[in-house]
């Protein structure tokens, strides 16, 4: 365990005083999402490890931003608990920090709550080297606005995530996949009229022409909704090798297409769960893709105009963003109304006075 808070102080306000831009960074393992920084000082937060505090009677868990994902996970696991926002590990090292401050969650996201819903608390340096102190690690100590869900998913732009408090669930006592035929409208339909009912859904992903639903819960709601769901039941090794690859994204669509379409480009749709399936017509590529969120998450490959598919998914009532962005070729997130990039702007001027922290990477400008 090492605490940097002081060393992490000291480089803030250095930089500070010296008009110098820092792109903060954990274990690199996201490096790649958000708009490319060009700082001119590094700040690692890798070393900045160790679980402060652990209460599993409590469900409350408190470690350090450079704590891995992979140490938490296995702390939690011996007590028969987890971490049900499900973060993606892109690499054995991700941290903690890169999780909140990315704001990613797995394929259990619809169903159990997003990062935010699980963030009780957490201690901030920001742009002046003061540490600021949100939420604690009750749900009761947030009184007024959280601002620990303003920095949770932030990407470092208003400070250092230092130390994060997070609520944690009991692992399930049974899990089940089922595997279905169904085309993207039918699954889309079917995903939707299942989540109205008390069945105990936790993922969902379809991909050419295959639905996978996965339960998780009491034995004996598990297996009554297998009964009544009816679909064919995959193996525990091949389950868990599915929704991991997805949290992950080492699953083919995404390994593998990525090495078949070059010069493509991944984008993630966000949609209404119940909008319709999108066509090739609308954009072009979208026949190749994979839904999740029981279709409020939609991955394409496409080489389809940005301006074009970010029209397609408000015309759809959603939003689209630009997910692997690593050779800068367009801002990974659609530009705000000027109203919207007001209260940025104000924010970031309100946390990082001076403008230090991973410029531009929300946001050109910002």
């Amino acid at each position: 365990m090492s605490d940097l808070t002081q060393d992490f102080i000291g480089e803030i306000r250095a930089a500070a005083a010296a008009g110098a831009s820092l792109a903060i960074e954990g274990a690199g393992s996201k490096r790649w999402y958000g708009n490319p920084v060009v700082a001119q000082r590094a700040l690692a937060t890798a070393a900045h490890t160790g679980i402060v505090d652990y209460d599993p009677a409590e469900l409350v868990l408190t470690a350090r931003s450079g704590t891995t994902l992979a140490d938490i996970e296995s702390t939690l696991a011996e007590r028969g608990q987890m971490l049900a926002f499900e973060p993606p590990r892109y690499a054995r090292e991700s941290t903690l920090g890169g999780a909140i401050a990315t704001a990613l969650s797995g394929p259990s996201r619809p169903f159990v709550g997003g990062v935010r819903d699980f963030v009780l608390g957490m201690h901030v340096i920001d742009g002046k080297g003061d540490v600021l102190k949100f939420g604690g690690q009750v749900m009761k100590n947030v009184a007024g606005y959280d601002v620990s869900r303003l920095m949770t998913g932030s990407i470092g732009i208003l400070g250092l995530i230092s130390q994060v408090s997070l609520k944690v669930l009991p692992l399930p006592v049974a899990t089940a996949t089922l595997r279905f035929e169904l085309s993207e409208a039918e699954a889309i339909q079917r995903v939707n009229e299942w989540s109205g009912k008390p069945l105990p859904l936790t993922a969902s992903v379809w991909e050419n022409g295959i639905l996978h639903i996965r339960l998780s819960g009491a034995r004996a709601a598990v297996d009554s909704a297998i009964q009544h769901m009816r679909g064919v039941l995959l193996n525990v090794s091949g389950a868990d090798a599915l929704w991991n690859g997805l949290r992950d994204q080492t699953h083919a669509f995404f390994c593998d297409a990525a090495e078949m379409n070059v010069g493509q480009t991944l984008w993630r749709l966000s949609l209404p769960a119940i909008a319709p399936a999108i066509t090739a017509d609308q954009i072009p590529g979208a026949d190749r893709q994979l839904i999740e969120w029981g279709g409020g998450q939609r991955w394409l490959w496409s080489t389809a105009n940005g301006d074009a598919i970010r029209h397609a998914a408000r015309q759809m009532g959603g939003h689209a963003v630009r997910f692997n962005n690593q050779h800068g070729d367009g801002e990974t997130f659609a530009q705000p109304s000027a109203a919207l990039m007001a209260i940025h702007r104000r924010l970031k001027q309100t946390f990082d006075p001076q403008g230090i922290f991973n410029p531009g990477r929300l946001y050109q400008g910002l």
